[in-house]
């Protein structure tokens, strides 16, 4: 499979690539400053220089020729304002959406967060970050690609215990950004996820066994 990661440089997105290299898929890393490059390739990855504010659809389509499967994994990141939480966490999404669906990419997955599903209405940067999620969610949900929006709770360094609460409908928690990326790496292949919203916060479940159960839900 050839995945093609936005924001590859993140702190999920690297251990994504990882994970997914070591699988045998091949990664395009889409990056933003070309001093991180070193960084994606160190993960597997092989990373492009395109930054998603500044780029066309059309450019950021043609950096991803031939992928299977799209993952935004980008974000303005805690120390920005709220303006580039519209720029990049939601109109960022949806170019990339756009330009992977001008690709012919099947298989679209987006990190979004617990939240996004009733944002607040304040301006204070993390509801207007909330707001810009739900945004870009609602473009994903309307597409045609066999979408994917995973919704973590609070994200941790903690090393990743492998074990998982997966729901479809929202719940607070806290997770490893570790097990973040492996749920994510489970996910992509196929569309038995196709159309989804998942919420994903630390558990008890084996995430294959908390897969299997939402997956009959």
């Amino acid at each position: 499979m050839v995945v093609a990661i936005a924001g590859a440089h993140g702190d999920i997105a690297t251990r994504l690539a990882r994970l997914l290299a070591d699988g045998g898929d091949r990664v395009i890393g889409l990056i933003r400053d070309p001093d991180q490059a070193a960084d994606v390739s160190s993960q597997g990855a092989s990373p492009v220089v395109c930054d998603l504010e500044q780029a066309s659809i059309e450019e950021i389509a043609r950096a991803i020729p031939g992928a299977d499967g799209a993952v935004f994994a980008a974000g303005a990141g805690p120390g920005s304002g709220a303006e580039r939480k519209l720029t990049l966490d939601r109109d960022g999404a949806i170019k990339f959406l756009q330009a992977a669906t001008e690709a012919g990419v099947p298989r679209f997955v987006v990190i979004s967060s617990t939240g996004a599903e009733a944002p607040p209405p304040g301006d204070d940067v993390f509801s207007v970050y909330l707001r810009a999620k739900a945004e870009a969610d609602q473009a994903v949900q309307a597409s045609d690609l066999q979408w994917t929006i995973v919704r973590p709770g609070r994200l941790t360094d903690d090393p990743g215990t492998g074990r998982v609460r997966i729901e479809p409908a929202p719940f607070r928690g806290r997770v490893p950004r570790d097990d973040v990326a492996a749920v994510l790496a489970r996910l992509l292949p196929g569309d038995r996820f196709s159309r989804r919203v998942l919420y994903v916060n630390g558990g008890e479940d084996p995430i294959e066994q908390a897969l299997e159960r939402v997956s009959a839900s």
